[in-house]
């Protein structure tokens, strides 16, 4: 297996496909690298070197005790781009995957990258505030960690047969989104909750200078569309908004063949 090592010594698992100009993928909550199977495949099957890692807490990565928010993804993330040398980057987060490569372009600016997609994304700020009045009540989230402590297995499995699909996926896919979930440390899933509900994005997003691809379901129930996709797309200058009608936050599975298709056909329009 192949890790770089960041300058707290956490080790950070990552898959690396294929050939050509690069892209990175960045996972979601509480899941791992796996769940990008798909289009990594997909991507790296048409002319692309594809990097997926596990967010640290996640995964095969170390499940550290500290370190469980935005600021250090993005420099973990920031870690395995430097460690790899790659250049002319287009970086793809999904779900709380598009807070770490929102905030790592905040931190690390486009230097190495060249495009960058949103793909039901929490940017660019999730939970209701008096500055965010179209935001989720935090009353959400206290369930979500309520439910963690109480019974992590169990929220798991309700989150994969309810809000996450809606229902459109398979028994097999849910069971693979309850593998990879128990697989995240029970501290770094507790703590990241936080992380992508709480962190404000506005600030990083306004520094986007880079195409920028937004896709998000409009039945989304996790990362509702009018919080997400939305808000980003009008706070991205000369971003291109997708809309998968009637898709649920998981499109990554019940929509791998049109997303891996859209994804492609961003990739393949990029003009150095």
């Amino acid at each position: 297996m192949s890790f770089v090592t960041t300058s707290d010594g956490t080790r950070i698992f990552y898959k690396d496909w294929g050939a050509g100009r690069p892209v990175v993928l960045s996972h979601g909550w509480p899941l791992n690298s796996d769940s990008w199977e798909a289009q990594q495949l997909f991507l790296a099957d048409n002319g692309y070197r594809v990097i997926a890692h596990d967010r640290r807490g996640h995964g095969r990565s170390t499940q550290t005790w500290h370190g469980n928010e935005m600021d250090t993804y993005a420099d973990d993330l920031a870690s395995l781009i430097d460690a790899l040398d790659l250049s002319e980057v287009t970086l793809v987060g999904f779900s709380t995957g598009g807070g770490e490569i929102t905030r790592y372009i905040g931190r690390h600016g486009t230097a190495r990258v060249a495009q960058a997609v949103l793909v039901s994304a929490v940017p660019p700020l999730m939970v209701l505030r008096d500055d965010n009045p179209g935001g989720v009540p935090i009353e959400v989230f206290d369930g979500i960690r309520a439910g963690s402590l109480a019974d992590r297995s169990q929220l798991y499995r309700d989150l994969a047969a309810g809000p996450f699909f809606n229902g459109a996926a398979s028994e097999g896919i849910q069971r693979a989104f309850w593998l990879q979930s128990m697989a995240a440390g029970h501290r770094n899933a507790y703590e990241s909750i936080a992380a992508f509900s709480a962190t404000d994005f506005r600030d990083d997003l306004a520094k986007f200078d880079v195409p920028t691809l937004v896709i998000h379901g409009d039945a989304d129930q996790i990362v509702p569309f009018e919080v997400g996709g939305k808000a980003s797309a009008a706070l991205v200058k000369d971003s291109q908004l997708i809309v998968y009608p009637d898709a649920p936050h998981g499109i990554t599975d019940t929509h791998k063949e049109q997303l891996g298709n859209d994804l492609l056909t961003f990739l393949n329009g990029y003009v150095a």
